[in-house]
């Protein structure tokens, strides 16, 4: 197996291991002849070719210059390693300080115990969950590995699952050509986004960053947290705490301050996800002859899950969010296109300051506002 990044065993997570337990966890594509799994690469290949030009008709961003970008067919564990290398990445300075933290700290005798192996079987068991459930992806965060070219200048890399596409386009009964062509629309609209707007990676990195730098990074606090946090997800909150129904796991652990970034964050990602599925539903009437029932079937899938536990962990995980995330910033953009046109509308990738916030995503006429009118006299 690949290295991940040099010497993976080491440090606060295994990630070589992460990536071994995630492999052999992971459920088995669907089945497929050789010479089909060839012709579906192929056609998502095509297709994604060909929704670069439909996006951006649509949306009016980028030039055919600005996709530097590789796009990988990925399998299942393909998927894996390249989210082990970005995680990885994106990690590291939180896992180096918490590593600091390790010899001194009081709970050292805990991460004794609960050391880097057993934080690379927990990742990767998470991963084997995820790993048949995403489509596509397009991953900002993408360090070039041997086997994962990615973009110059740390641009990204698009990935598209192609096993999960083909399970799930059987599973719906939905033409397959019209499905593949339909899920590599909304990726693409992904693409499309980081790379005309040269801003948004840097800023959603430090986003990030800022949120990581807030964790409490001393193991006996990290402990106290996820136990309050557990508690509250079995109805027993410490008196007096309020309002912590409905969230998830990743939200109840969060101090005070990273609930300000994760309000930035989720504005952020509202507006990415329900881009994608805006310009998806533009774009697709006048290519995917069957939009309306590929539509229809995919969001029943969204909405049900496909068991008790797979709504348990969604809902454990925080994925919930997401999906409230494509309804409501679907919705912002919706609203804004219609009140201000697609030219108006683009105006919220100027800069930071242009960004909706989570109350504007909720309220798009008053981000009209902000943005478009200045403030009388």
């Amino acid at each position: 197996m690949t290295s991940i990044g040099g010497a993976a065993s080491s440090g606060m997570v295994d990630w070589n291991l992460a990536v071994a337990t995630a492999t052999r966890l992971m459920r088995p594509g669907p089945e497929v002849s050789r010479d089909e799994a060839r012709a579906v690469v192929a056609e998502l290949r095509r297709h994604a070719k060909a929704s670069e030009e439909h996006v951006r008709g649509f949306t009016r961003l980028g030039t055919e210059e600005t996709h530097d970008t590789p796009l990988l067919v990925v399998d299942r564990p393909g998927w894996v390693r390249a989210n082990v290398a970005g995680f990885r990445e994106l990690l590291k300075p939180l896992l180096d300080k918490m590593q600091e933290r390790r010899g001194t700290g009081p709970g050292t005798m805990v991460l004794g115990a609960v050391g880097g192996k057993v934080t690379g079987v927990e990742l990767g068991m998470l991963l084997s969950f995820l790993a048949s459930r995403v489509l596509g992806q397009y991953e900002t965060f993408a360090p070039a590995t041997r086997d994962l070219p990615a973009g110059a200048n740390g641009a990204g890399r698009l990935l598209l699952v192609a096993p999960n596409i083909v399970h799930v386009e059987r599973e719906l009964d939905v033409e397959p050509h019209d499905f593949r062509l339909w899920v590599t629309l909304h990726e693409e609209t992904h693409r499309t986004q980081f790379t005309a707007v040269p801003w948004l990676r840097d800023h959603l990195e430090g986003e990030i960053q800022s949120f990581l730098r807030e964790t409490d990074v001393d193991p006996m606090t990290v402990l106290e947290r996820i136990r309050e946090a557990a508690q509250s997800l079995a109805g027993g909150r410490p008196e007096g705490e309020e309002g912590d129904e409905g969230r998830s796991l990743v939200e109840i652990v969060q101090t005070p301050a990273q609930r300000e970034v994760l309000g930035r964050l989720t504005a952020v990602m509202s507006l990415l996800e329900g881009h994608a599925d805006f310009v998806m539903d533009g774009v697709g009437p006048e290519v995917v002859p069957s939009v309306a029932e590929i539509r229809e079937k995919f969001q029943q899938r969204r909405a049900k899950g496909a068991s008790r536990l797979d709504m348990a962990l969604r809902k454990l995980l925080g994925l919930d969010a997401k999906l409230r995330q494509y309804r409501d910033g679907e919705r912002f953009v919706r609203a804004v296109v219609e009140e201000v046109g697609m030219d108006g509308f683009n105006r919220v990738w100027t800069s930071p300051n242009t960004l909706p916030t989570k109350a504007e995503i909720a309220k798009p006429a008053d981000w009209v506002t902000r943005v478009h009118r200045k403030p009388e006299a």
